[in-house]
């Protein structure tokens, strides 16, 4: 699909996607979306392999509690990568980087599966981490870019159901290996089958946004820096310090909910793994209802309630069931699926507002900052874990208190942030101001 210009129009003014309605517009925004659901399902489960996996990891590579969380720490430094890889899908596009990543992420799950040696198994699981993260970002930038306005967050709720949707099989295929007798590193092998997907990625056109920046020059002249200028730097500097504030306090969550189930709890991996997948799918009711609530109420009043709803479940949910509660499984059950409700809402709109804040040739950087900013809390967290659980209550009593700072991330969001609602991406991310910039 082509974008036609008139003779003296700038490139800018062009007629984007969203205001076509063909047939043949409309069959490859279908086309696109499907491709990336496809690549959403594979980074969800192949971006669970190491969390649900993590007490296995421990006892094969012969790890403590304390030392599983500095691998943890040091799979943090993937977001580096992702930085980097972020700004190449707006310096480079969309398009090349999800195929350089559907090669890339397989390839580097075949290398850990086969590692015998913890520092091999860690690089090979940054490399991939950090074109999971660069997959991602380019997925839901596209999204945001081919979906018309009164889409874009039901598009952010299809990306959430798919990557849900992989992180589910992953936590179905644990017991079912567990129990076979067989390895976690089947997991990543299973993951290496990836590469079977890149030909359907090559079949995704170019964002026309992204073309447009492309011609413009846009797209090559920006930098890294360029989300602090001025135009944007109260926007960058706020989501900054809520990423970096919601990463401390999710870390936990993330990482140490399976094993808090299996090891804390003393759940077998059946049923936690059971217990994980039904609560999961049915807080998946979270995508649609944050889509909804995105629409209906905003983007920013979704991400406050959310938010704040997220760190207090987080609690129950760590620091429960109570001493010789009657059934520890139902008590985490009921917590998860709430949790995971709210988190999913969350994402939704989250989402939504982060690619409609700034413009073309920044829109995926900025996912970029976002996964250092938030590797970065990712590691302090990881690291406060490592420290005090061996004196403050194990791993479950730290992270039920770093979750709390979730609350004044959400409260910080609500009050500077704008709300994007109902406005085109071009008006939300004051594409005209910042394009006549030096």
């Amino acid at each position: 699909m082509t974008i036609p210009v008139e003779s003296g129009t700038p490139l800018s003014a062009a007629p984007l996607p969203e205001f076509y309605d063909t047939a043949e517009s409309r069959r490859r925004v279908r086309s696109t979306v499907w491709i990336l659901m496809a690549m959403l399902v594979y980074q969800g489960y192949t971006g669970s392999i190491v969390v649900v996996a993590s007490p296995w990891i421990a006892k094969g590579f012969g790890l403590s509690e304390s030392a599983l969380a500095r691998v943890f720490a040091w799979l943090a430094l993937a977001a580096l990568g992702s930085l980097g890889l972020s700004r190449m899908i707006d310096r480079v596009g969309r398009r090349r980087v999800l195929i350089w990543s559907s090669i890339a992420i397989p390839l580097a799950a075949l290398g850990a599966a086969v590692s015998t040696r913890l520092w091999i198994f860690v690089a090979c699981a940054i490399v991939m981490n950090a074109f999971l993260g660069a997959a991602a970002a380019a997925a839901i930038v596209i999204l945001a870019e081919v979906l018309p306005i009164a889409r874009r967050a039901d598009g952010q709720g299809w990306a959430g159901i798919a990557g849900a949707a992989g992180s589910g099989f992953c936590v179905f295929m644990m017991p079912i290996v567990v129990g076979a007798g067989g390895s976690w590193r089947w997991l990543l092998v299973i993951a290496g089958v990836g590469l079977a997907i890149a030909p359907m990625v090559a079949r995704i056109g170019e964002s026309e946004r992204w073309k447009i920046a492309a011609l413009e020059g846009g797209a090559a002249r920006r930098h890294f820096y360029d989300v602090f200028v001025p135009l944007y730097r109260r926007r960058s500097a706020t989501l900054i310090v809520c990423t970096a504030l919601a990463a401390i306090s999710g870390e936990g969550v993330n990482a140490w909910a399976y094993f808090h189930a299996v090891t804390t709890v003393g759940l077998s991996a059946a049923v936690a793994s059971t217990l994980t997948i039904l609560s999961g799918g049915l807080g998946m009711i979270g995508f649609p209802l944050g889509a909804w609530a995105a629409e209906r109420f905003g983007r920013v009043p979704t991400i406050v309630v959310a938010g704040i709803a997220v760190s207090t479940l987080a609690l129950g949910y760590f620091w429960g069931p109570p001493l010789n509660f009657a059934h520890p499984a139902l008590w985490l059950g009921f917590a998860y699926l709430i949790l995971n409700a709210c988190a999913n809402a969350l994402t939704v709109a989250a989402n939504a507002a982060i690619t409609e804040l700034f413009p073309t040739e920044l829109r995926a950087t900025m996912i970029g900052w976002f996964a250092l900013v938030g590797a970065g809390g990712a590691l302090a967290a990881e690291a406060t874990i490592s420290i005090l659980a061996p004196t403050r209550g194990g791993i479950s009593g730290v992270t039920g208190w770093l979750a709390l700072l979730g609350v004044p991330a959400a409260i910080v969001f609500g009050i500077v942030i704008d709300e994007t609602r109902g406005l085109s991406l071009e008006a939300a991310a004051k594409e005209d101001a910042f394009r006549g910039l030096p």
